[in-house]
């Protein structure tokens, strides 16, 4: 636990030095996301944090009832697995959303082009991934803006409006400004440490960890460093369609929840 602790500062910091003074604001009362998992395959409890998400139309899970599922990626460096997994996702016709840094974008063109051109969505994971509870309004804008030109400027896809705000940190200032520039925030009602690429345990571990947290309208963090995801995706999928499980788009999630909801009675 000190050790994650210990990591989780030294990227915050490392990320603050490069915002000038005038951009951090220190009254965000800001959140960590994060919920109580459990294995009876229901949606995790996530508490005071279901009330403020509905309240800026943010989503964390699909609460219909449906056996939907939805994956998405966090993307902030290239290990070499993210063909593969698109490969697996082309195989199986499943949709994906990726959410992507400027760094990604910078360095990985050709993938984030193949992304949009096989019909996944991309997501903001913001440009520099600051934590965006402690910035100005004016320098949140910033950071999603510009990671919606880098994509539109290497793939087809011009607009973004998903936001996944780094290291899940929210507040309800940021939800209000998210909305205000018209992005939804899209946390996750399923994940586990996959990010450590040293520690990568074998593809069975990552398949045990999705599998005994599934539940009917999971949306899904995984990243596409971890090896171990990469291998166990195939498996994975075809489990899951098995139990009855489709695999839709963020957009299908969305536009159902636009819907009017049916009256009964008089």
């Amino acid at each position: 636990m000190r050790k994650y602790i210990a990591v989780a500062v030294t990227v915050t910091l490392f990320f603050l030095a490069f915002l000038p003074s005038e951009h951090i604001s220190h009254a965000a009362g800001g959140y960590g996301w994060g919920f109580k998992k459990n294995e009876n395959h229901q949606i995790p409890d996530v508490g005071k944090y279901k009330e403020i998400l509905e309240k800026y139309n943010a989503y964390y899970a699909d609460d219909s009832g449906e056996k939907v599922v939805y994956l998405t990626f966090d993307n902030g460096y290239e290990e070499g697995y993210t063909d593969e997994v698109l490969d697996v996702l082309k195989d199986h016709n499943v949709p994906a959303a990726f959410f992507l840094t400027g760094h990604y974008v910078k360095s990985e063109p050709e993938l984030v082009k193949r992304m949009a051109d096989e019909g996944h969505i991309i997501g903001n994971h913001s440009y520099h991934h600051p934590d965006l509870t402690i910035v100005k309004k004016e320098k949140m804008k910033e950071e999603l803006e510009s990671l919606e030109d880098a994509v539109a400027e290497v793939s087809e896809q011009e607009k973004i409006k998903y936001l996944r705000p780094p290291r899940g940190m929210f507040s309800e200032k940021t939800l209000s400004w998210a909305k205000e520039l018209g992005y939804i925030h899209i946390f996750w009602s399923s994940a586990f440490v996959d990010w450590e690429t040293s520690e990568q345990k074998g593809w069975r571990h990552a398949y045990e960890n999705i599998m005994d947290h599934i539940h009917p309208g999971a949306i899904i963090l995984l990243h596409t460093v971890s090896s171990d995801n990469a291998r166990a995706l195939d498996k994975m999928i075809t489990e899951l369609k098995k139990q009855g499980y489709q695999f839709k788009s963020l957009d299908h999630l969305v536009m159902k929840n636009k819907l009017p909801r049916p009256i009964y009675g008089y």
